[in-house]
């Protein structure tokens, strides 16, 4: 699964958060990394999602830059790039709760500065472990914000940094310019732990949105969702303000018993056929068919044979 990983720059670390930071450069540039499949939504970012029980790391990806978010992702990214070849170098662990109140500008949003806050379902064994809030169109990110503003005092956060004013960036023909909002009250989901009808509402959100939503906002209003898609995540991919990030979907066990990862190889296949390396396969195929090679059946001797004359790649 490829992500769009928005760079997340940090302005301002709450207090709670101080002793880790202390460990870093002075000079240091801090960004929390965001993994999304909606990169054409960036507009109307509120907050930044962190999971108050998650400890994450903070990560040095290069002499002036350090990337906050879950051990699992900073392993996956330094196998695509981002870093020497599996080299991680973790400078801090910081637990989430720690980070909330933090300020950072999530890049091309219509708000230059939001909030780090906590949000339970955020998971560490999925993305980053960073979630950008768009409750715009996000179902999730509508109802969590909706919450926090109502107990504030009980996450422990000023509702301020909550009660925000939602900014409609996609119009959709059934729910409008909130879809989430118009998806939450029809589907009249009243809390954040209703989780069997937010993953209903997220799927007809992004349904809808995707394939009948047209952007109203950015400079890439007028256009359909699907076109500004690939558009939006061009730019951000070249104004450095973003990176694309690469994960299995799902957990992936090598028969050595290791989490795999996603990496980037220099090749994918092995050259192999009549066309590609006609010496090659042909020496598979004289120990198969010439004695050496004990199959115990004919039938496998057969289909080993067959393969082998069209297998290309």
């Amino acid at each position: 699964q490829e992500y769009t990983a928005l760079k997340i720059a940090v302005k301002e670390w709450p207090e709670s958060a101080q002793e880790a930071v202390s460990q870093l450069p002075k000079d240091a540039k801090c960004f929390f990394v965001a993994a999304t499949l909606r990169p054409e939504t960036v507009y109307g970012q509120l907050c930044c999602f962190v999971g108050p029980s998650i400890r994450y790391g903070i990560y040095k990806v290069s002499n002036d830059e350090y990337f906050v978010l879950s051990e699992r992702a900073a392993r996956n990214m330094s196998f695509q790039g981002v870093t020497a070849w599996g080299e991680v170098e973790k400078i801090v662990d910081v637990l989430g709760s720690d980070l909330v109140g933090a300020v950072v500008a999530p890049p091309l949003s219509a708000n230059p500065e939001v909030r780090i806050l906590p949000m339970e379902s955020v998971k560490a064994s999925k993305g980053t472990g960073i979630v950008m809030c768009v409750p715009s169109d996000s179902p999730d990110d509508y109802i969590t914000l909706r919450d926090l503003a109502k107990k504030a005092d009980y996450y422990g956060i000023r509702k301020e940094w909550a009660d925000l004013e939602i900014i409609p960036i996609i119009e959709t023909p059934t729910y409008g310019n909130l879809t989430a909002k118009a998806i939450v009250e029809q589907m009249k989901i009243n809390s954040p732990k209703d989780a069997k009808q937010l993953a209903e509402a997220k799927d007809l959100a992004y349904k809808e949105g995707f394939y009948r939503g047209v952007m109203i906002y950015g400079p890439f209003k007028g256009k359909t969702v699907e076109e500004a898609k690939s558009l939006v995540r061009a730019q951000l991919l070249e104004a450095g303000e973003a990176l694309a990030y690469a994960e299995t979907d799902g957990m992936v066990v090598s028969r050595s018993g290791d989490e795999c990862v996603a990496a980037h190889l220099d090749q994918w296949y092995m050259a192999y056929g009549k066309k590609e390396s006609p010496e090659w396969q042909q020496e598979v195929l004289s120990y198969v068919t010439d004695g050496e090679f004990n199959s115990y059946s004919a039938d496998t001797k057969n289909a080993l044979e067959a393969n082998l004359d069209w297998l290309g790649q």
